[in-house]
């Protein structure tokens, strides 16, 4: 059986295909370009729409991200330059769109929130602090079991944002009190 691959290369010929890769590969950096200009969140309120004679346009869903992207656009486009020496970008363009266009629905912000960056739900969190520290325990090497301490007390109070709840750090220990 042939694959999607297979089929596709009899039907176009390599130099379409490797340029339609690297145009996949363009709208597919965007979330990683983003992350390393330290702007991570614009991702999820804009996106590439389209490349035009080397022009990189980018739609935005609020103003705000708009104006972030702007301060960040000579970086941007150095990356994209230097990421995708092929596709001669010249510029990027921002151009404002409608919320739903760059990411999901805003009908319910905290849900979506909760849903991109909270991995926990209340029903799911450890009733006492007993319960956690007794998996670590199990940890023979005291370095590791640390700094797996540190990573889990930081998750936490990540979670604890999204679900609205606070947290009391009393005799080195963290404790968990809901709002």
């Amino acid at each position: 059986m042939k694959t999607a691959g297979d089929i596709l290369s009899v039907l176009f010929d390599e130099r379409f295909k490797k340029k339609a890769e690297g145009y996949s590969k363009l709208f597919d950096s965007w979330a990683d370009i983003t992350a390393k200009n330290r702007i991570a969140a614009a991702s999820a309120h804009s996106r590439i729409k389209d490349l035009d004679r080397g022009i990189l346009l980018i739609e935005t869903d609020h103003p705000g991200w708009k104006q972030i992207l702007q301060t960040k656009q000579s970086k941007l486009l150095n990356d994209f330059r230097i990421r995708f020496p092929e596709l001669d970008i010249s510029g990027i363009s921002l151009m404002l769109g409608k919320p739903e266009s760059c990411g999901e629905s805003q009908e319910n912000e905290s849900d979506v929130m909760r849903q991109k960056y909270c991995y926990a739900t209340p029903e799911k969190m450890p009733d006492t602090e007993e319960s956690v520290t007794k998996g670590y325990d199990a940890i023979k090497d005291d370095e590791l079991r640390e700094k797996l301490k540190k990573l889990g007390q930081t998750i936490a109070v990540s979670e604890q944002a999204c679900m609205g709840m606070t947290n009391t750090k009393k005799n080195g220990k963290l404790y968990i009190d809901k709002i």
